[in-house]
């Protein structure tokens, strides 16, 4: 009884989410700081950096007991993240009514960066969050993120000017 009692609660938890309160946390300003941390964090290495922020997860998907993690796993695979040249895409999926932050990396960065690694990004965010701190502590996990990948795939010039191959701007769904 307890599990259909917690996906319940979870599916309510969502339902009574919507595209408001990922507007009101990350309003447009706070956007525009993000889309030129990634852009600029993207000038010193050869990854790609998308941030999804999602209000709640569809009912069918709560109903099915969708996880954060497979939602990340589907939105990596949904736009793209993983077919960059080198291979070294990052995904950082905030799903609002979970509270949840999810990291999906490409396989050549993921064979050089831990999962510890990667955690303690998602709890930088995490604990901002718990603090109302959204802005600031995504624009530090982003900081995060972007000096892995300046330190493990840095912009060399060995395949010429750096082509922005994703998107800057987070998607807001």
């Amino acid at each position: 009884m307890a599990g259909f009692k917690d996906k319940l609660a979870r599916r309510l938890r969502h339902l009574q989410s919507g595209i408001g309160p990922g507007e009101k946390l990350f309003p447009q300003n706070v956007l525009d700081l993000i889309t030129a941390a990634i852009a600029e964090g993207e000038a010193t290495h050869r990854g790609e950096v998308r941030l999804i922020v999602e209000a709640a997860l569809p009912g069918e998907l709560i109903w099915d007991g969708v996880t954060d993690r497979e939602r990340a796993l589907d939105l990596f695979a949904e736009h793209g993240i993983w077919d960059t040249e080198d291979n070294c895409g990052v995904l950082v999926y905030v799903n609002l009514a979970d509270r949840k932050v999810e990291i999906v990396a490409d396989r050549a960065i993921n064979r050089k960066v831990e999962h510890a690694q990667w955690q303690a990004i998602c709890d930088t965010m995490t604990q901002g969050f718990r603090q109302g701190d959204y802005g600031r502590s995504t624009l530090a996990a982003i900081a995060q993120v972007n000096a892995l990948l300046r330190q493990h795939f840095p912009a060399d010039g060995s395949r010429g000017p750096d082509v922005n191959e994703l998107p800057d701007q987070p998607v807001m769904i």
